[in-house]
């Protein structure tokens, strides 16, 4: 019947940029959180740990990205419209 049963990772493929788009919205939230949104009565750890995440996760997903995008070019694989 189905031959694709029996080989592994013949199901469903998950997108690619789940990930980076992941790292985005932290790191996004991060930002606005450590160094936009004037709450006073938000601790200054709080607001450091936030700064330095954005600084840390936007990049990241920056560069993991161009990494995903790279990679599916040298596969073969197109985008899904």
């Amino acid at each position: 019947m189905d031959d694709n049963k029996d080989k592994p990772g013949a199901g469903p493929m998950m997108n690619p940029y789940i990930f980076t788009f992941l790292l985005l919205a932290f790191g996004l939230w991060c930002f606005w959180d450590g160094w936009l949104a004037a709450n006073p009565e938000m601790e200054d750890y709080v607001i450091t740990m936030n700064r330095v995440a954005s600084c840390i996760l936007i990049p990241w997903a920056v560069w993991d990205f161009f990494k995903v995008r790279k990679r599916s070019k040298q596969e073969g694989r197109e985008p899904d419209n």
